[in-house]
């Protein structure tokens, strides 16, 4: 299958929508990418069709989450995962791409520009730092981080509205982390996880959408600084 075809076979699986113009922005977002990559290091990912499936078709299975009108953070979204595909594919809710490297939100502005995308801000700022601004600013958070799950949720659920909810994609073999962090969900307000498992079209992974649905305000105490964060997690 070419490119396109896997995409718009992988959306069908996935039981979404197969805009035409989508799916055309996404594969400019996947030709920049790679044309990108030969001088950043943006992604591992250097063939056509592993990007659709590793990193559209994977990203795309939160998009049944999230609705219209609805503010999404994207924390650490490094090459725009999961926040780029998903602006795309969810016109009608606003996107902001949180990254500490400057160069990737360089980028990520050019993607937005190119793509004419209205509905994306990506924003240079360190997660922790930019909570202090930004408490309770966003109905919906997510992250496709590599960071433990502790640490994820500390930077991610201060920013996240009560009644909002934070989603941490993760491997199918996440269920020790997921109770490792039990003790720091409770303490930053979302105490429940529920585990959403699903398999990538064209590529077969399992894996999991850790929802935290947040019921209560986050103490203002957190996020600490990200040393203490890192050497001292909840």
């Amino acid at each position: 299958m070419t490119a396109y075809q896997l995409l718009v076979s992988g959306l069908e699986q996935l039981d979404l929508p197969v805009d035409p113009q989508a799916v055309d922005k996404l594969l400019r977002f996947s030709d920049y990418l790679l044309e990108k990559n030969k001088v950043m290091n943006l992604t591992a990912v250097t063939d056509p069709q592993e990007v659709v499936t590793r990193h559209f078709l994977d990203c795309a299975a939160l998009v049944p989450y999230i609705k219209e009108g609805q503010t999404v953070l994207d924390v650490g979204t490094g090459a725009g995962f999961p926040g780029m595909p998903l602006a795309i594919l969810c016109p009608g809710a606003q996107f902001t791409l949180l990254d500490a490297q400057s160069k990737r939100i360089d980028f990520l502005t050019e993607v937005a520009a190119m793509l004419g995308l209205a509905n994306v801000t990506p924003v240079h700022a360190r997660a922790e730092e930019f909570a202090a601004a930004h408490r309770a600013s966003f109905d919906l958070a997510t992250s496709r981080a590599v960071a433990e799950l502790r640490v994820l949720c500390e930077l991610a659920l201060p920013m996240v509205k009560k009644g909002g909810a934070f989603y941490a994609m993760k491997a199918a073999d996440c269920e020790d982390e997921v109770g490792s962090a039990s003790q720091a969900f409770a303490i930053l307000g979302a105490p429940a996880a529920e585990l959403l498992r699903y398999t990538v079209p064209h590529d077969g992974v399992e894996r999991v959408l850790v929802r935290l649905q947040k019921t209560a305000d986050t103490p203002d105490k957190y996020p600490r600084r990200f040393k203490k964060i890192q050497t001292n997690p909840l």
